[in-house]
């Protein structure tokens, strides 16, 4: 039976496990493999494993439930090995460095943190702070309601001030909340955020950087802050 990874945490940890299932239809139960101080934490492999929502919801869940408990170095979804033996044989080999990685996880968790902006708050902001561009505007409400070219160059000009306020937008959340996490990485850019940041802090400071970003959102009424967590550190398990 192939065997089926969620992550790695230190000595047996049976409190980790009890009740616990994980991924399948009916969802496996989840079981500790033991190799020295390290115990993977593992279910049997359903075949034909996709990464559907119900199986990486409960990848997950594993991972937090069991993090509540200790440091766990999470695997991705879909890490499999041969079987338990196979396992065993990985904690061995790699013990120095799982032991070094789950050092640094000790009492910490990942928060992610997506910006974007209340588009009708940042365009009121715009056009009181860009008199072109509020002319601009009014001209193209006027009767006429100007020309095709009006209307191109006006949506052209806020575009531009969009990127540059996202830009500027970047550096304010990130220069503000960065620093409240010991580590930070920087997530896929995409066209849904200007910002998708990752930051690894100790638990008992969480509560610092949830109160940071409502004052930020407070200062900063365009801006719209997405944080979640805690998670797994997916982020910062690698070296």
């Amino acid at each position: 039976m192939t065997t089926y990874v969620y992550g790695i945490a230190r000595g047996a940890r049976p409190e980790l496990l009890d009740g616990l299932t994980g991924v399948g239809d009916p969802p496996r139960p989840v079981r500790g493999v033991r190799e020295g101080e390290l115990t993977a934490i593992v279910s049997d492999c359903p075949e034909g494993l996709k990464p559907r929502r119900r199986d990486l919801m409960a990848h997950q869940r594993v991972l937090s439930e069991a993090g509540e408990v200790c440091a766990v170095l999470p695997m991705r979804f879909g890490s499999v090995a041969p079987g338990d033996g196979a396992v065993r044989g990985v904690l061995a080999e790699q013990a120095g460095a799982y032991q070094e990685r789950l050092a640094r996880l000790d009492g910490r968790a990942e928060y992610n943190l997506k910006a974007v902006h209340h588009e009708q708050v940042l365009l009121r902001e715009l056009l009181d702070e860009q008199p072109e561009l509020r002319d601009m505007a009014a001209a193209n409400r006027s009767a006429d309601g100007g020309t095709y070219d009006d209307r191109l160059r006006m949506g052209e000009r806020v575009a531009q001030a969009v990127r540059v306020r996202e830009e500027q937008d970047a550096r304010l959340v990130e220069e503000t909340l960065a620093p409240l996490g010991e580590e930070h990485r920087h997530g896929p850019e995409s066209g849904g955020w200007f910002l998708n940041l990752s930051l690894l802090v100790p638990r008992e400071e969480a509560d610092r950087l949830v109160e940071a970003a409502t004052a930020l959102r407070r200062a900063h009424p365009r801006l719209d802050l997405r944080l979640n967590g805690p998670l797994p550190p997916y982020s910062f398990a690698e070296q």
